[in-house]
């Protein structure tokens, strides 16, 4: 059964490409019955984008194709897409795929006036024909018309090869490299075609970055920013926002971070689920301790948690963590907790958004932990990340998955900075410290801000303890709020004034009690001379 979806916007109807995030930003995908140009340097991915367009069709959309290649061969284009999982014989046999190589020498082809495409136009509608083509791929169209100079003829052609498709009503992509300073080599194909989509590969910081923009769409609204995209072993993966309008749902159910005083700070019942929670600190505040618990909570309660760590690997993690009475080993055995674990600088942006992505469409998660979000500037800078993180959290967002990020802080900067620049877009903002006194260093925790939650305003210290994360009681002494050792001096110097009080209670009931004994030993005499001198009368 076919899945096809026709999708119509103001008369224009798409035709669905089944490429991850491309018809989200097309809203439906490419014009149906209209070509689409897609250009770029050398190495961009024009080809795959062609092959797993008509690979998705026939497989998505029981839409067969056509690919027409000028540089590639049959079997050198079968081999090279092997990888990325696309059977390209087994197409064929089905008939849902005709690959045909035609094969041009630029000496070959004279530039007349009568130059014209009849031969070109002969095999591909014997191709059409062959399998039902409802989609056709030219693979690139600078080896039909590199050896044009004059521009006249050379737009008088792609006019007509592009009506030509158009009058045999099949979705046509045709790629075209690009030129000095212009979209392609000529400069006149992308005002022929319907939709221009553009593709760079560029390389920043010694990382290899990818981008993709919809240059133009006639008749349509479109996505007009530049996309991060990613070929990887599954094709192509196009990273849009989730959700191109705010209108993520506000669920009213709240879950617990796993530490009952943290969420008596939370207005005695947690996070609200599906927030953005973010835990800003410097090293040793305490950050991952309290990520453990998030966790751990989640899998007791029989939920999904995926833990994404760039600094330790999961074993290291669950060694840790249990020095502090949080065992996660058994919920990893369960099923219920999975962590993912990488390096930064193993991948560019594109490869850890794509991979959070992946991760949490297959595990399928109620919470997840990024910890933590700052180790992505290693290989991106500000304005990369943010973007990378916002998609993240939109993404999250979107799914209601309560996510928590921590953000490393350093020693010299601003405690109420986030590093990435998204704390605007959190919901609840943790800000753990180290507070420094009387030559001791403690940890202190408070709440910056929960949005639509009464919360304390209270500067928590906080103890790693063999039975996990505990919050103290707020001490405010005559010198300020006291922690660590200045606090159990300050107590014990209490309890030795309170004992004090209680032995001077003692002393002082004990006095007055024998008075008491006294007072009455002295009246029982004097009654009893009383009764001896009246019995005398």
């Amino acid at each position: 059964m076919s899945n096809r979806r026709v999708h119509t916007l103001n008369g224009i109807e798409k035709c669905p490409t089944g490429i991850a995030g491309l018809d989200q930003i097309t809203d439906g995908g490419l014009p149906k019955g209209r070509p689409t140009l897609i250009c770029g340097t050398a190495g961009c991915g024009k080809t795959v984008f062609g092959m797993e367009f008509l690979v998705r069709g026939a497989t998505l959309f029981d839409e067969p194709g056509v690919f027409v290649a000028f540089e590639e061969s049959d079997k050198e284009l079968c081999q090279n897409v092997a990888s990325m999982g696309f059977d390209l014989p087994a197409l064929q046999a089905r008939k849902k795929l005709f690959l045909d190589y035609i094969r041009l020498e630029r000496s070959e082809i004279q530039e007349t006036g009568d130059y014209d495409l009849e031969g070109l136009f002969v095999r591909l509608e014997n191709a059409i024909s062959t399998v039902g083509a409802k989609r056709v791929v030219l693979d690139t169209i600078e080896s039909l018309f590199g050896s044009f100079s004059d521009t006249n003829v050379l737009r008088a052609e792609l006019r007509r090869l592009f009506r030509w498709l158009k009058s045999r009503g099949v979705t046509a992509v045709i790629t075209a490299e690009s030129g000095d300073a212009k979209l392609t080599r000529h400069g006149i194909e992308e005002y022929v075609a319907d939709c221009v989509i553009l593709l760079d590969h560029r390389v920043q910081e010694q990382m290899s970055i990818r981008r993709l923009r919809v240059v133009k769409y006639r008749g349509t609204a479109h996505g007009t920013s530049e996309y991060p995209f990613l070929i990887e072993k599954h094709g192509i993966s196009v990273l849009p926002l989730s959700s191109q309008q705010l209108d993520h749902s506000a669920p009213g159910q709240r879950i617990s971070a796993g530490i009952p005083r943290l969420d008596s700070m939370l207005g005695g019942k947690g996070f609200y689920r599906g927030s953005s929670i973010l835990l800003t600190g410097a090293a040793g505040t305490g950050k991952s301790s309290l990520a453990a618990h998030f966790v751990r909570a989640a899998c007791q309660r029989g939920e999904r948690a995926l833990y994404m760590a760039s600094e330790q690997s999961p074993a290291e993690i669950v060694r840790n963590m249990r020095s502090i009475g949080v065992d996660l080993e058994p919920w990893v055995k369960r099923g219920l907790l999975h962590f993912h674990a990488a390096r930064p600088g193993s991948s560019g942006l594109e490869k850890h958004l794509v991979t959070i992505h992946q991760a949490t469409e297959e595990f399928q998660p109620q919470v997840v932990v990024i910890d933590p979000i700052t180790n992505f500037a290693a290989v991106g800078n500000f304005s990369d990340v943010k973007s990378m993180v916002t998609r993240v959290i939109d993404m999250f967002k979107s799914r209601q998955i309560t996510a928590m990020f921590t953000s490393l802080t350093r020693g010299d900067s601003e405690p109420e900075l986030s590093e990435i620049g998204v704390s605007s877009q959190m919901d609840v903002w943790l800000l753990l410290r180290n507070l420094e006194c009387n030559g001791e260093r403690n940890r202190g925790l408070f709440v910056l801000k929960a949005r639509g939650i009464a919360h304390s305003n209270q500067i928590r210290e906080f103890a790693l303890t063999d039975q996990g994360v505990q919050l103290l009681d707020v001490y405010i002494g005559t010198a300020g709020l006291l922690t660590g050792s200045a606090r159990v001096a300050q107590e014990a110097r209490e309890r030795m004034e309170d004992e004090e009080r209680k032995q001077q209670l003692q002393r002082k009931t004990a006095e007055l009690t024998a008075k008491r004994r006294k007072l009455e030993q002295q009246m029982a005499r004097m009654k009893a001379d009383f009764v001896v001198e009246e019995q005398g009368v």
